[in-house]
């Protein structure tokens, strides 16, 4: 008789990796920050569920929203500027 081993178990995978990546890759470009913004907040939700730390979807979140801020200061000083102009 043959001797056959049982293959040990697979980790389980985190649902929300991929998705917080895409979205750690597009908020760090300033143009889509905002949706990059998003797409790690809905990874990181997805993977706190699952029971997962994703750390990707994390710093995500963190760049999405400094660039959100910059962006309302940038604006807001602008829009100061332009009232003091003339």
């Amino acid at each position: 008789m043959a001797n056959y081993q049982a293959t040990p178990p697979q980790p389980a995978a985190d649902p929300g990796n991929t998705l917080g990546l895409v979205g750690l890759i597009l908020a760090i470009i300033p143009c889509t920050s905002t949706i990059g913004l998003i797409l790690s907040i809905v990874a990181y939700v997805i993977s706190r569920r699952a029971g997962f730390q994703n750390s990707k979807a994390l710093a995500g979140i963190i760049i999405g929203v400094i660039w959100l801020v910059l962006g309302i200061i940038g604006q807001a000083t602008g829009i100061i500027a332009g009232f003091f102009q003339g």
